[in-house]
């Protein structure tokens, strides 16, 4: 993924109430486990504590009188049952990974966007159930107190919010001081009707107020009309997790039985305790009829009770005393817990549309205000029809939910464990989605009564099965790819806490995950609330693109492009909310004629107002984040300013630094340069001598070949010092390559015998060896070849102490791939791009280098078209492989060559003078020994004074000048040559500075040759040759020829093959082999191995031949 523009880092400041975590509780997030340190049965007995609401004795009083003990009965129990097999899974998955409802469902099919559904499904549980409870709790108080209606639901709807808003410690505490007497005042009244005895006959043989209608219809007909009532409780299981998420982690065996009674009796055993208290409100609803109390009272709760309590009890204020306390008690108890789920509810529900959080604080009132509104409508009164309707909504969320969890998750068709972030989650995942909207579509169409009486009955039933059999079948047909958007980060130890680097609070792993956004850690609130990312980290999983993918996959490309038009989305949205508005103008018109037509207009008013309040709602908060993101960017703009500001600052530093770099560069070539001259004079003289006796055949044969690898060492030397201006010369783009013509086998074998030696003296195996047919000639410039290969070897050999360097040569179509093995300490892979910068050198104490050799070789390879890398295994080795073109030349193209080394032995013409001038007496004493015996005159001069006085007496027919000279430089001299009386005669210049090679370009008047310390005597020759127009005579280098001995006829035919192959290395051990045992004359052996150091192939195979055989 592209990284797109991160945001400025600026901490978000929370108000008191959302970073109160006291007050907040850990909404919309994960319950870290330093909140959950109450025990097992305090977080129990909070959650049980839920389950005292009268609403439950309402039920199963109104279902009683509705359709008869049996149908009643056998309901509340069936629907008991299903009530704790789906409580169970989600009382278990919501303990163990520390969630509340909201985000068990996001991570269990719903997706964070879908999840908001279920969210608005259960803050409407709440507030549906706050009203009931509310509305129960203001006729108890104006029935037992003479309070007004209006002035109780008032009361009984305020006075919960501070013991609500410190969250789960004040409940836990409110409901560990009442439970007990609670529980007295509950059983009290059952005690008492004991002592009196139990009229059980009338209440099993009630048959219901309308025992006519009952008895017409089928059981299973009314069996499910009448579970459709008790399934609107099925959503109570999300009050009860919201406290579960409370239970500690166990940690031993003990601990993990305590957890599971506290899962158990807590979590889906509040449906056992519903059912008992159903059952217990549709015996005391039989006998309050008993005792003369009016039908329409007769499902109040108080009624109910105080009929119980009346049973046996005279004193009447006492009786009143009893069921208001009882009555009061109980629906504070359950009215804390619907009013602190309904701020959980809201809060999710409002943060992900509008990605703004005021605080749990403010939803706790708002879902309060709506329940007061929902009191004043008379919403008790119609209690039958509401619950049996929004049960189809609950049954098809928990439905999906479940099947999920026991479903899904087991068979792998969905992640392991909640996710619940954010970051993580797509918007929308079609399994729970899906599954409930089918679910919901459905049974609702039953409970219209389109498939008739026995559809509609069960019409509860088929939300729920359908919602749990289509989860399983919509995974299944999308492979489950709609959970997980990016794999979410590992996360950390169990007790170690991260730091959000948006509010900078500290929180569990579980809690954290890594935005690219903020290029850092970020919590899942804070998450939840950016609105600037727009999902950068998952953009892929937004809600936009999903419907495109969709729209794209299902029409063809015009269609889809116009449905996702403008116009298209202005003609949906309107049609929906015109279509809603037209509904609503339906019922209307079908109430008007309803006696109580004003009344019912004020009901559909303030369920619009409720509507409106909640579109307000989101509409502020929506702005507000608008506002937030406006000061984001305005942030992130001033931020980028200051960037571009500093920018310029930076730029004007890197100005000013680039030209103290240029000086220091500067003064470094001068140094540079200075240098080499110091080291190019003495090294002249040992090169120039070391040719001298390369060509003395005086020279005893045997060290002929140190004398050789003297010389080439030389040239080495020279090349090394070369090196430490190549840089500088690549970089300004002066480097100068050459077009030379390569013999390839000898080019290699003068490369290996300059580490041959080095090799032996560390005790490591050298090797060269060769791959596919190598031309004889090669076209490429022979120096910067030889440096890359010289530098690759030289590091090889540097850095292995035991084992070998190996030299491979592959070459096929005129490309070679060059390989330098080493068994040397390897390089780090941290180290890999570190060697190839400047003046870099290995970790290895005792390695010895400039630093510059890979720096230069990387740069040779890539000028002359090639391309290097390197493989390295710390303590095992090392690879470097070089690939580049080496054009292979035919011998058409190449001027017959003798292989021996030639000698000038003198020249045509008369005796010729020549005059050296320098300060270096080891140079002039160089140029006498070489030139004199070839038949030159050499006169000598230390200085330009010297010279000039020389000149009056005699007059050479060529000069050599060195330039670096104290007093009179050489070109200070040749211009005084030049004004004089020698105005044409030859001057070659001769320097050791590397900056003088470029002025002959300026000034080549006064020169007519320009050669570098130091150099090759033949090139002086022949340069001297040219500009004197002489004819030198060459003579190959006299060598005695050995006589042709016997030689067995397998060593000869072994030799031959070996020649054949060119492979040299192998053709010297074989005669050291022979040379040891003796089957060799040494003349022989000594000439075979002279050729084979020149690597004259073509006659060490013709002496071989010309070899007798030994006779059989």
């Amino acid at each position: 993924m592209l990284a797109g523009t991160k945001t400025t880092k600026e901490r978000r400041r929370y108000n008191r109430w959302v970073a109160d975590e006291t007050m907040e509780d850990f909404a919309l997030r994960f319950t870290a486990r330093r909140a959950r340190k109450w025990s097992y049965g305090r977080v129990a007995n909070t959650a049980i504590g839920s389950i005292s609401f009268l609403a439950l004795e309402a039920i199963g009083g109104a279902l009683t009188l509705a359709y008869g003990f049996d149908i009643a009965v056998t309901a509340i129990m069936l629907v008991g049952i299903l009530l704790f097999l789906t409580g169970l899974p989600i009382s278990y998955y919501a303990a163990k990974y520390g969630v509340d409802i909201d985000l068990l469902t996001r991570g269990a099919g719903f997706g964070y966007i879908g999840s908001t559904v279920t969210s608005l499904i259960y803050a409407s549980f709440t507030f549906i159930f706050f009203a009931l409870e509310a509305a129960i709790l203001a006729l108890a108080m104006e029935f037992c107190f003479g309070v007004p209606m209006v002035l109780g639901y008032l009361i009984s709807a305020v006075v919960v919010i501070p013991m609500v808003a410190k969250g789960f410690t004040k409940i836990s505490t409110f409901q560990t001081w009442t439970q007990p007497l609670w529980v007295v005042l509950h059983i009290l009244p059952f005690g008492l009707l004991a002592l009196v005895g139990f009229d059980f006959d009338m209440w099993t043989g009630f048959p219901g107020t309308k025992p006519e209608e009952v008895q017409a219809r089928s059981t299973l007909l009314m069996v499910g009309a009448a579970a459709g009532v008790v399934f609107s409780l099925i959503a109570q299981i999300g009050e009860q997790v919201d406290f579960l998420r409370f239970l500690p982690e166990p940690k031993t065996a003990a601990d993990r039985r305590k957890w599971w009674a506290a899962l158990l009796s807590a979590g889906p055993g509040w449906s056992i305790l519903g059912v008992l208290k159903m059952l217990a409100g549709s015996y005391l609803v039989t006998l309050a009829l008993r005792e003369a109390v009016p039908l329409a009272a007769a499902t109040d709760p108080t009624r109910m009770y105080f009929t119980a309590f009346a049973q046996v009890i005279d004193t009447q204020w006492i009786v009143f005393a009893l069921t208001g306390v009882f009555v009061i008690l109980s629906q504070l108890k359950i009215n804390i817990t619907n009013a602190y789920a309904g701020s959980i509810a809201w809060s999710n529900f409002f943060s992900r549309l509008t990605h703004s959080h005021p605080g749990r604080v403010v939803w706790l009132v708002f879902n309060v205000a709506i329940a007061l509104i929902l009191m004043e409508l008379g919403v008790f009164t119609a209690l039958e029809s509401i619950l049996a309707l929004y049960s189809h909504v609950a049954l098809s969320w928990i439905g999906a939910l479940v099947a999920d969890l026991v479903i899904n998750k087991p068979l792998g068709l969905s992640p392991k464990g909640i996710e619940f972030r954010r970051a993580h989650l797509y918007d929308v995942n079609p399994v729970g989605i899906g599954s409930m909207v089918v679910a919901c579509i459905l049974s609702l169409l039953a409970y219209t009564g389109i498939g008739g009486d026995l559809v509609h009955s069960l019409s509860s039933i088929i939300a729920l099965g359908t919602a749990f059999v289509m989860a399983p079948l919509i995974a299944v047909a999308t492979k489950g790819r709609f959970y997980i958007a990016r794999p979410a980060p590992k996360p950390g130890p169990p007790l170690g806490l991260q730091e959000c680097c948006v509010c900078e609070y500290r929180f569990d792993a579980e809690d954290m995950t890594h935005c690219p956004f903020h290029a850092g850690p970020i919590c899942s609130l804070c998450c939840t609330l950016d609105s600037a990312c727009r999902d950068d980290c998952k953009p892929e999983a937004r809600l936009d693109h999903q419907l495109a993918s969709f729209i794209r996959d299902r029409f063809p490309d015009p269609v889809a492009t116009a449905l996702m038009s403008r116009l298209s989305m202005f003609l949906i949205f309107t049609t929906a909310l015109a279509l809603g508005f037209g509904g609503l103008l339906l019922i209307i018109r079908s109430v008007q004629s309803q006696p109580n037509f004003d009344g019912l207009l004020t009901i559909i008013f303030c369920t619009m107002l409720i509507v409106i309040g909640v579109c307000v709602w989101m509409f502020i908060l929506a702005t507000e984040s608008q506002r937030q993101a406006r000061d984001e960017a305005k942030r992130q703009t001033d931020s980028l300013l200051r960037e571009v500001r500093a920018h310029e600052r930076t730029d004007r530093a890197l100005q000013e630094a680039k030209e103290k770099a240029e000086a220091a560069n500067l003064a470094k070539t001068r140094y540079m340069s200075g240098l080499s001259h110091e080291l190019r004079t003495p090294l002249n003289a040992i090169y120039g001598f070391a040719q001298i006796l390369e060509k003395d055949p005086r020279i005893p044969l045997e060290r002929r070949n140190a004398v050789t690898t003297i010389r080439r060492s030389s040239e080495h030397l020279a090349g090394l010092i070369e090196g430490l201006l190549d840089i500088s010369r690549i970089e300004a783009g002066r480097l100068e390559l050459s077009r030379d013509r390569i013999n390839l086998r000898l080019f290699l074998h003068q490369v290996a015998s300059i580490f041959e030696e080095t090799a032996r003296e560390k005790g490591i195996g050298f090797e060269i060896k060769t791959h596919g047919a190598l031309p004889d000639w090669i076209a490429c410039d022979e120096k910067r070849l030889r440096q890359i290969i010289i530098n690759l070897m030289s590091n090889a050999i540097r850095y292995t102490d035991h084992g070998s360097v190996v030299l491979t040569l592959n070459y096929r179509n005129e490309v070679a791939v060059i390989e330098v093995a080493d068994t040397g300490c390897g390089i780090p892979p941290e180290d890999m791009k570190r060697i190839w910068r400047p003046f870099e050198r290995g970790r290895s104490a005792t390695a010895a280098g400039s630093g510059l050799g890979l720096t230069i070789t990387r740069l040779l390879v890539e000028i002359l078209g090639g391309e290097i890398e390197a493989e390295s295994t710390p303590g095992q080795g090392s690879l470097f492989r070089v690939r580049m073109m080496l054009p292979s030349i035919s011998h058409a193209h190449v001027a017959p060559r003798d292989t021996k080394r030639k000698a000038a032995s003198g020249y045509t013409g008369p005796r010729r003078t020549l005059m050296v001038v320098d300060d270096d007496l080891n140079h002039l004493s160089l140029v006498d020994s070489y030139l004199t015996p070839i038949g030159f005159s050499v006169l000598q001069a230390p200085n330009g004074e010297t010279a000039l006085e020389m000149l009056n007496d005699i007059t050479p027919e060529l000069f050599i000048l060195d330039i670096d000279m104290p007093g009179m430089d050489g070109w200070e001299l040749a211009q005084r040559l030049r004004t004089g009386f020698h105005a044409t005669t030859p001057i070659v210049m001769i320097s050791g500075h590397a900056s003088d090679a470029q002025k002959p370009m300026a000034q080549s008047v006064l020169c007519d040759a320009f050669i570098a310390k130091p150099y090759n005597l033949d090139d002086l020759l022949l340069r001297i040759g040219d500009l004197l127009k002489i004819d030198l005579t060459m003579a190959p280098h006299a060598e005695p020829e050995a006589p042709a001995p016997h030689l067995t006829e397998a060593d000869r035919d072994a030799l031959i093959a070996l020649v054949d192959l060119g492979h040299i290395k192998a053709v010297r051990d074989h005669l050291d082999v022979l040379e040891r045992t003796g089957r060799i004359s040494p003349d022989l052996c000594i000439s075979l191995r002279r050729r084979a150091d020149q690597f004259d192939l073509s006659g060490l195979k013709t002496l071989i031949e010309r070899a007798d055989r030994e006779p059989v």
